[in-house]
C-alpha cells in the first residue's frame, strides 16, 4: 500500500524543530508544531491580565519560535505564504491531535529520560501504523525504543536533519534492528524524492556518520593549530573555499555551530569507548578549548568564541581573533602562504590537493598532517559506521558542505600517496585499503562505481538511475566544446548545453556554443536542455568585456555584442525544437533572461534568480526588460491592473530584486505557474529537464510565433517619472539612479508613444539595446561596473 504524507507533527519548536517544520511546509505538507506549556507567566502576560490557562500563554513557546521561523534570515520558508501551512500548539492540550497525523518527528531536548517520557505520551494517542522518528544527534537510537510497543518499534527510526534544514541537504536515516526494512526504505525514499535530501542510511553508532567524521576533522585541526604555530585566521584561510569547504572554514564554523555543541559531540565519542587510543586522543579537548568553555566563549550565541567583534579607537567595528597562546583577542593580519599561490590557476578544488600536499611551508605541512589523519580515520570507519565508502562521502558533502568527500580527496592525491601521508602523520590505514587501486571509477554507461570492501570488487552506487551526472558522461557523450561551453548527448534524442566559463558568465564563447547547440538540435535531435551542475547556473553577462568596450568607446562592437545576445535569447524562445532551461543557485542577469525565454523551466527550489543589471548602472539588455513588458501586457484588464502590474515589474528590475527561491520567482513573474516546474532535489534536475523536453517533442512541438506586445506609452511613463522625482527629492536615490530608472520605465512602456500601441518584440529589443548602450556611456555606470569587477558586489550610490 502506498504511504502518503499529508500531515506531520513536530514535537519541539526550537531551532531544529522549527527548521524541520518549515521544510515540510515548503513541500506542501501541513504541520502541527508543538512545544511545552510555559512554567511561569512573563511580565508582559501579567500586565495583560492573562493566566496560565489562556491559550496565548499555553502556546507561547511554540508561537514565539514560529514567529522567529517566519523572520529567519536566510529564510527557512521558500515563500512567506507557506507559513499558513503550520499550526502551533502545546503538548498538554494538542498531543491528542497526533491521531490524525502521518508522521511524528520528535525534536525535544537531548536527554534520554525526557525523550522516553514524550514517547510514552505519544503511545497514548498515536494510531497504529503512524511513523515516529527522532532527530537526535547523539543518543543511541536503540535506547529510545525501550519499553515501546511492537508497532511503535516497527515504524521508528532516527531521522537526523542538519541545520539549517532548508539549506543543508543531508538526512541520516538510522534504523534499529526492530525497524521494518520497508519503513526504513520509505524514510530514505521520501527524504530524497520529496524533501530533496541526500539520504544516507547510517548505523546506530556514536554521532552517526557526518558528525563523527566532521568533528574528528575539526578536532584534529584544533590540536594541529598550536603545534604548527598558526593562528585561527591562518587555519580558516587554509581550510575554506581553497579546498572546497564553506567560507566559514573551521573556527568560524565552530563559532556558528557553538563550541558547546562541538565539545558535546567530541566528549560523547570519546566517552563511548569505541575509538582506538590514537584516534580517541584526537577527541580529547585541548586546554584552550576547555578554558573557552569555562569562560562561556561559545561563539555566536555568546557574542564571542574564536572571533569577537570589537570597537577600535575610531569607534569602528573590527573582527578580532583569539590568540590561543595568550587567550586574548587581537586583530590578526591577512594570512599569506606560498603554497596557496601555486593553486591560483587551478579552478576545481579537487585538482588542488596534489599541489597543496607538496607545499614547503606551514600550509603544506598542515595539509599533509590533516589529510593523513583523515585518510587513516575514515579507512577504519569502514565498516564500523558505514559498509560503503560512498555513504561517508555523501554525508560529508551534504552535511558539512564539503565539495568533495574524504575518499574522493584520497583518490585525487592517489591511494598510495594517501597511505604515505597517514604514516607521516603517525597513523596506519586499515588493511583493506592497501589493495585498493582507486575508490571510485566511472563505468562505460557513465555511472559511478565504488570499491566495495565486502566483495573486494567494484559495485554500482544505488539510485543513480534518478540522476544524470555530467562529469560522468562528459568523456563519452560530449559532441562539441569550446573554452566556455560544451554540448552532451543525454540520449533519447535530447542534448544538453552546458555553460562552463568562469562563474558561468555569459560571454561570446558561451553564446557561440548556445547557437551551435540549437543548430545541432534542430538538425539532428528532438530537444535541448540548457543545464549545468556548477555551484551556480550563471552570474550573468561578462562585465569585463562590456567595460573594455565601453572604456574604448567601441560602440559598434558593443552594439553588435548586445544584439547577438538578444538574438540568442530569441532563438531559445523561437527555435523549432523544445528548449528547457534548468536554473539553480545564482541565476542572475543574463542567466535570468535565458531562463525567461525558455519553452519550459525546470528550476531547482534553491534558485536565486533576478535581473540585477541596475546595480551596475544599466538595464537588462538581453531581452529581460522586453520580456517583463510582454508578460505584464497579458494582464492588462483594467487601468488599476495595468498600473499595478507595470509597477511590480518596474520595481523588480529597478531594485535589482533577486528571488530567494524558485517559489518566490513565481510571485515575481520570473517563473510562470502555467508552464514552469520546481524540483526540490537538485541532483534530479537534468534528468527531469530531459524528460520534459522529450515529452514536449513526443507530443508534437511546434515552433511558436513571435508575439505582439501592448505598451502604454507616455501616459504610464508620466506615472513613473513622478515616482522617481519624489524618490530623488526625498534623497532615497541618486541622480544616476533616477536616470537608470527613468530609462527603464521608458522601455517598459514602449517609449514616448502618444497612446497605447501594439508593437513587436523586436521593437522593444531595439529600444532596450539602445538604452543599454546609452547607459554604458555614463561615467557613473563605468565606475559601477569597475567596482563590481573588483569587489564582487554592486555599488549603490
Amino acid at each position: 500500500m502506498k504511504r502518503r504524507i499529508k500531515h506531520v507533527t513536530v514535537l519541539g519548536s526550537g531551532i531544529m524543530g522549527s527548521g524541520i517544520a518549515a521544510h515540510f511546509a515548503n513541500i506542501g505538507v501541513e504541520v502541527l508544531l508543538l512545544d511545552i506549556v510555559p512554567f511561569e507567566l512573563t511580565e508582559a502576560e501579567q500586565k495583560k491580565g492573562l493566566t496560565k490557562e489562556d491559550k496565548a500563554v499555553r502556546n507561547r513557546i511554540a508561537a514565539e519560535n514560529f514567529e522567529k521561523l517566519k523572520k529567519a534570515s536566510p529564510a527557512l520558508l521558500y515563500s512567506p505564504k507557506f507559513a499558513d501551512r503550520i499550526t502551533v500548539g502545546n503538548f498538554d492540550d494538542d498531543l491528542k491531535k497526533i491521531k490524525n497525523t502521518d508522521w511524528i518527528i520528535e525534536v525535544v531536548v537531548e536527554r534520554l529520560d525526557i525523550k522516553k517520557s514524550v514517547y510514552e505520551k505519544i503511545e497514548q494517542f498515536r494510531k497504529p501504523g503512524t511513523l515516529v522518528s527522532s532527530n537526535t544527534s547523539g543518543i543511541p537510537i536503540h535506547f529510545l525504543i525501550e519499553g515501546r510497543s511492537e508497532d511503535f518499534k516497527k515504524h521508528f527510526a532516527g531521522t537526523h536533519f542538519f541545520n539549517p534544514v532548508r539549506y543543508l541537504p543531508l538526512l541520516e536515516v538510522i534504523p534499529t534492528p526492530e525497524t521494518d526494512p520497508e519503513i526504513a526504505k520509505f524514510y530514505m525514499d521520501f527524504g530524497a524524492k520529496f524533501l530533496g535530501k541526500t539520504t544516507v542510511l547510517a548505523k546506530d553508532t556514536p554521532a552517526f556518520i557526518a558528525n563523527r567524521i566532521g568533528v574528528f576533522s575539526m578536532m584534529n585541526l584544533l590540536h594541529e593549530v598550536k603545534e604548527l604555530g598558526l593562528n585561527v585566521t591562518d587555519i580558516d584561510k587554509l581550510t575554506g573555499p581553497v579546498i572546497g569547504r564553506p567560507k566559514s572554514a573551521t573556527f568560524r564554523t565552530a563559532d556558528v555551530v557553538g563550541l558547546d555543541t562541538l565539545v558535546h559531540v567530541a566528549n560523547g565519542v570519546r566517552e563511548s569507548g569505541v575509538e582506538a587510543n590514537d584516534f580517541n586522543n584526537v577527541f580529547s579537548l585541548p586546554e584552550y578549548i576547555q578554558k573557552m568553555v569555562d569562560n562561556n566563549w561559545l561563539g555566536s550565541k555568546s557574542q564571542q568564541g574564536f572571533y569577537k567583534k570589537v570597537k577600535n579607537a575610531e569607534g569602528k567595528s573590527e573582527i578580532h581573533g583569539l590568540n590561543l597562546n595568550t587567550m586574548e583577542y587581537e586583530l590578526q593580519g591577512k594570512s599569506s602562504f606560498p603554497t596557496l599561490e601555486l593553486t591560483k590557476n587551478i579552478d576545481k578544488p579537487i585538482d588542488r590537493f596534489k599541489v597543496l600536499i607538496g607545499g614547503k611551508d606551514k600550509a603544506g605541512e598542515l595539509y599533509r598532517k590533516s589529510l593523513g589523519a583523515l585518510f587513516a580515520y575514515v579507512s577504519h570507519k569502514v565498516p564500523e559506521i558505514s559498509d560503503e565508502v560512498y555513504k561517508i562521502d555523501d554525508a560529508m558533502r551534504a552535511g558539512f558542505g564539503w565539495e568533495n568527500g574524504p575518499f574522493e580527496i584520497w583518490d585525487a592525491v592517489g591511494v598510495q600517496k594517501g597511505i604515505e601521508l597517514a604514516k607521516e602523520a603517525g597513523y596506519e590505514v586499515s588493511d583493506w585499503v592497501k589493495n585498493v587501486e582507486t575508490f571510485y571509477k566511472v563505468n562505460d554507461e557513465g555511472q559511478s562505481i565504488f570499491f566495495d570492501k565486502n566483495s573486494g570488487n567494484y559495485s554500482n552506487i544505488p539510485g543513480q538511475e534518478a540522476f544524470i551526472i555530467l562529469d560522468n558522461i562528459r568523456k563519452n557523450k560530449t559532441l562539441w566544446s569550446n573554452s566556455g561551453s560544451a554540448i552532451q548527448d543525454l540520449g533519447d534524442g535530447i542534448i544538453n548545453f552546458e555553460i562552463r566559463s568562469k562563474m558561468n558568465s555569459l560571454g561570446g564563447e558561451v553564446l557561440d556554443g548556445l547557437n551551435r547547440a540549437i543548430d545541432l538540435a534542430e538538425k539532428e535531435y528532438d530537444g535541448l536542455v540548457i543545464g549545468n551542475q556548477g555551484a551556480n547556473f550563471s552570474v550573468g553577462a561578462n562585465l569585463a568585456m562590456i567595460l573594455m568596450m565601453a572604456i574604448e568607446q567601441d560602440w559598434d562592437d558593443l552594439n553588435m555584442a548586445i544584439a547577438y545576445f538578444q538574438k540568442s535569447m530569441m532563438r531559445v524562445r523561437y527555435s523549432s525544437i523544445p528548449v528547457v532551461v534548468a536554473p539553480h543557485g545564482m541565476t542572475l542577469g543574463g542567466g535570468c533572461e535565458m531562463t525567461m525565454h525558455a519553452d519550459k523551466v525546470v528550476a531547482a527550489a534553491e534558485t536565486y534568480i533576478g535581473l540585477v543589471e541596475t546595480g551596475v548602472g544599466v538595464i537588462p539588455g538581453g531581452g529581460g526588460t522586453k520580456e517583463f513588458a510582454l508578460r505584464t501586457s497579458r494582464e492588462f484588464h483594467s487601468d488599476d491592473v495595468k498600473n499595478n502590474r507595470l509597477r511590480d515589474a518596474f520595481m523588480n528590475i529597478a531594485m535589482g530584486k533577486v528571488a530567494t527561491s524558485a517559489y518566490e520567482a513565481y510571485d515575481m513573474g520570473i517563473l510562470e505557474n502555467h508552464k514552469d516546474i520546481v524540483v526540490v532535489n537538485k541532483n534530479t534536475q537534468i534528468l527531469e529537464a530531459k524528460k520534459v523536453a522529450k515529452l514536449m517533442a513526443d507530443q508534437g512541438y511546434t515552433q511558436p510565433i513571435e508575439q505582439k506586445v501592448k505598451v502604454l506609452g507616455k501616459d504610464a511613463l508620466g506615472m513613473f517619472y513622478v515616482g522617481t522625482d519624489q524618490m530623488l527629492t526625498g534623497k532615497f536615490i541618486s541622480a544616476h539612479d533616477k536616470l537608470i530608472a527613468d530609462k527603464l520605465a521608458n522601455v517598459l512602456v514602449g517609449g514616448n508613444l502618444s497612446e497605447p500601441t501594439v508593437v513587436t518584440e523586436q521593437y522593444l529589443l531595439n529600444l532596450e539595446r539602445e538604452t543599454f548602450l546609452q547607459l554604458c556611456g555614463e561615467r557613473k555606470t563605468l565606475e559601477r561596473i569597475q567596482y563590481m569587477l573588483q569587489n564582487g558586489k554592486p555599488l549603490r550610490n
